[in-house]
């Protein structure tokens, strides 16, 4: 009879570093990818197996998702804490509805204004990209609600009662796929830009040490313009797409809900990973609205979590997740 003994999933398939494997099978194929080929899946089905409110309740949560991965590809990779996603939001939304509502069809709008919305974001945050830390996140938030206020004050762009009568998607399936599929690429392109390609190196090196970065006859600015470009496009795009969900444009896409709740996903879900942010967005809205009849008890909720997460699980979710599955062991003959 062999003897046998435990030995770990990852032993054999890491070599060196955590981006150099060595594979000579498919099970060892199969805990590499397994993970990402779950969450695909996952989110393949979920549009087809959910009922009408909670599909209604993906497509909000696939714009949380990409705002989280905005909001913590600038944090754990660039250093920039940005508080500005209701700024992205409502950027996008109103572009996107202010082309849709004088003839421009909605499937060019989007695009449109997901390219014109983050290029005029970081037009508008260029003057403090030399902040960091607690003053680039104050300045970040304050400008959705001067954006708020200045189109409340002059009644432009439909003032409080916002634009109405824009277009919607054909149907359901249309609305939650494009979704999906938009959400899938941005998830394994920003997982390949910052793990992989020579931007995500230097970005990595903004955020360690700007002086060497600087040494190394580098622009700065550029490198942080591009981050807050990719961050803002990601966030832009949530708000066109959220303009056609409803098929009405209106303030309340500078609500502090889309700056906030971002930071919120990415404690949850872990630091300094592109999924940790998905996880986080997918656990936090569903509950989130599903506590809405409870009103602003739902701050309670917020800060909660928040203090659970930052005081006793700083991991996240993701980080803990990862370490259990490297960490399982299964029977080998010796």
């Amino acid at each position: 009879m062999p003897e046998l003994r435990k030995e770990r999933l990852d032993r054999g398939v890491k070599v060196r570093a955590e981006s150099i494997y060595a594979i000579s099978s498919m099970k060892e194929i199969m805990f590499l990818i397994g993970p990402g080929l779950v969450l695909v899946i996952l989110l393949l089905i979920l549009p087809v197996s959910l009922p009408s409110f909670w599909q209604r309740i993906m497509a909000l949560t696939g714009v949380y998702v990409l705002l989280s991965i905005g909001f913590g590809f600038l944090a754990s990779y660039v250093g920039l804490v940005s508080l500005g996603g209701a700024l992205f939001v409502g950027m996008g939304g109103y572009i996107s509805g202010l082309l849709n509502s004088v003839g421009v069809p909605m499937f060019l709008s989007i695009p449109v204004a997901t390219i014109a919305g983050a290029l005029i974001c970081t037009l508008v945050l260029l003057p403090v990209l030399p902040l960091r830390g607690v003053y680039f996140a104050i300045v970040s938030f304050v400008y959705p609600l001067f954006a708020a206020r200045l189109i409340a004050a002059l009644g432009i762009f439909g003032g409080t009662d916002g634009i109405a009568g824009l277009d919607v998607m054909p149907n359901v399936y249309v609305l939650l796929y494009v979704m999906v599929a938009v959400v899938i690429v941005v998830m394994f392109g920003m997982s390949r830009l910052v793990n992989y390609e020579d931007l995500g190196l230097v970005l990595r090196g903004v955020k360690d040490n700007e002086q060497a970065i600087k040494a190394s006859g580098l622009n700065l600015t550029w490198y942080k313009a591009q981050a807050v470009f990719i961050a803002a496009a990601m966030g832009c795009f949530g708000g066109a797409y959220l303009t056609h969900l409803y098929g009405w444009v209106g303030m309340s896409l500078f609500a502090t809900d889309f700056s906030i709740l971002p930071l919120a996903a990415t404690v949850v879900g872990g630091t300094g990973t592109i999924y940790g942010p998905v996880i986080g967005a997918m656990l936090l809205v569903p509950i989130s609205e599903a506590l809405r009849p409870f009103g602003t008890l739902r701050i309670v909720f917020y800060a909660v979590i928040l203090v659970f997460f930052v005081v006793f699980f700083s991991e996240g979710i993701l980080d803990y997740l990862k370490r259990k599955y490297e960490q399982f062991e299964h029977w080998v003959r010796v």
